[in-house]
């Protein structure tokens, strides 16, 4: 198998740690650098992930990098082509993604910072909280073009509303297809109409009352995960749904994926950082693809812009 190219996880906990297993697995890449702040960290999760190896049969090696406030020690992650940010505080429970924006905002400006030094031709994959707002304010700071700077949050979320109903109407997930747009938090547009079982639509199988109560349980997916763990937020799923965005633009395969994109005329919107599906290469998003919507779907998703929209312009000050 033929390996290419550096991938960079910024941010060691539970969700960057697990990303970074996802991608040496992938047996895909030259590499995959680990960062943390916390000394020795990283090093001591690379070298465990790295002795998995002869179990799980990849070649990808993991390179742990502590990281300072200086930005020292990010020049090893230089030439990365792809660059996924977790950095940040994780929600505790009964904490809203909101809640962490000041602080988070001071994070990830750091880090798009050192990113843009040293792999100033990545794309970046933004998983920090909260989501929207977090993916504006690397593209500010960072200067990358627009199509190089993703949110990781409708595979995600979309992922979630697909177990749901698939529980909900008794069937494998793998017969289920489903959707979300919009913000990833509380104007999340999860999108009945796009949805099917077995290639049924969705109302023809599941209930109008059961379906919304499946779009709320999806809206308020992460904090029923914080609200069960008391301590961190979920990882497992988040991971999965960042890894696979990774493998998209690496294997620069044109694959539709529901995430945070430059928003630019689609939809009748400009301006903006919102979930839509977009087509994924090596460049980032190839095009944002518009999607037949229902009347109260559109009018779902042009509120989230505007919630979103005044959200994104204030945190590019802090």
């Amino acid at each position: 198998m033929t390996r290419n190219g550096r991938v960079t996880v910024v941010g060691a906990g539970f969700y960057g740690s697990t990303t970074a297993q996802r991608l040496a697995q992938y047996d895909l890449f030259d590499s995959v650098m680990l960062t943390d702040i916390v000394e020795g960290k990283p090093e001591g999760l690379a070298l465990d992930l790295n002795q998995s190896r002869p179990i799980e049969g990849f070649e990808t090696k993991v390179v742990g990098v502590t990281t300072g406030a200086d930005g020292s020690g990010y020049e090893q992650t230089a030439g990365s082509n792809v660059v996924v940010i977790t950095a940040g505080l994780p929600r505790k429970p009964g904490m809203s993604r909101m809640d962490l924006i000041a602080t988070n905002a001071k994070i990830v400006r750091q880090v798009a910072e050192n990113v843009a030094k040293h792999s100033p031709d990545a794309v970046v994959i933004v998983v920090s909280n909260p989501l929207d707002e977090m993916t504006a304010l690397t593209a500010n700071v960072t200067g990358f073009p627009k199509s190089r700077v993703i949110g990781q949050a409708g595979m995600l979320d979309t992922a979630r509303f697909s177990h749901f109903v698939a529980e909900a109407a008794g069937v494998p997930v793998g017969s289920v297809r489903t959707l979300t747009l919009g913000s990833h938090g509380d104007t999340m547009v999860p999108v009945p109409s796009q949805c099917a079982v077995d290639g049924k639509p969705l109302a023809d199988v599941l209930s109008a009352e059961t379906i919304a109560e499946l779009v709320t349980r999806t809206r308020n997916g992460g904090a029923e995960v914080v609200a069960l763990l008391k301590t961190g937020s979920a990882y497992y799923a988040p991971s999965a749904a960042a890894a696979r965005m990774v493998k998209a633009v690496a294997q620069d395969a044109g694959e539709r994926m529901p995430v945070c994109a430059w928003v630019d005329g689609e939809y009748g919107l400009s301006g903006v950082y919102l979930g839509v599906v977009a087509e994924i290469g090596r460049e980032g998003v190839r095009s944002v693809v518009e999607i037949d919507l229902s009347d109260t779907e559109l009018a779902g998703l042009r509120e989230a812009a505007e919630a979103v929209r005044t959200k994104q312009a204030d945190v590019a000050h802090l």
